[in-house]
C-alpha cells in the first residue's frame, strides 16, 4: 500500500482511467473514498488530470443503457469540464503509439490508446484500478486498490 501524497509526489499531470472516475461519480462503496481523496486533491490544484474520449465512452454505456441521464451528465461534466482537467483527442500520432505500445506490453486497444494519450498530453502518471497495467514502463502507474488516502 502507497499512501497518496506520496504517490502523487512530483506529479503535475496525471491521467484518469475509467475506473477511478466511475467510483468517483457512483460513490462506489469499495473505492470511494481513495477515488475523493484523489478528486479533491485535483479540485485544489495539486495537479492536473487528462482524460480521453474512450474514457468518455466507457464512462456512458451503463448511464446511456439504463436511461439515467443525470448520470451521465455527471460524468461528461467530471471528464469534460472538471476542475484541472484536460480532455485529450486522440490523434493520428497517438494512433501510432498505441500500436507500438500493444506490441511491446501485449496492450488491448482501449488500454494502449489511453497510454498513448497519457503520454501525448504530457502526463507522468496513469490512474487506474487494473493491475495489470504495471507493466507499462513509461509512465508511473498508480493502482486504486493499492493507495491509502
Amino acid at each position: 500500500m502507497m499512501n497518496l501524497e506520496d504517490a502523487f509526489n512530483g506529479v503535475d499531470r496525471c491521467f484518469l482511467d475509467t475506473a477511478p472516475i466511475i467510483y468517483y461519480v457512483e460513490q462506489n462503496s469499495a473505492y470511494f473514498a481513495i477515488a475523493r481523496s484523489v478528486f479533491q486533491r485535483l479540485k485544489a490544484g495539486d495537479f492536473t488530470a487528462a482524460a480521453s474520449p474512450i474514457i468518455l465512452a466507457e464512462c456512458l454505456v451503463v448511464p446511456h443503457r439504463k436511461g439515467l441521464i443525470q448520470l451521465k451528465q455527471d460524468f461528461v461534466d467530471v471528464i469534460t469540464a472538471g476542475a484541472n482537467t484536460l480532455f485529450s483527442p486522440i490523434t493520428a500520432e497517438i494512433g501510432q503509439q498505441a500500436a507500438e505500445l500493444r506490441v511491446q506490453y501485449n496492450l488491448k486497444l482501449p488500454d494502449a490508446l489511453q497510454i498513448a494519450t497519457a503520454r501525448a498530453a504530457g502526463c507522468q502518471a496513469f490512474l487506474t484500478n487494473d493491475i495489470a497495467l504495471k507493466r507499462v514502463g513509461e509512465l508511473r502507474i498508480l493502482v486504486l486498490s493499492e493507495l491509502t488516502p
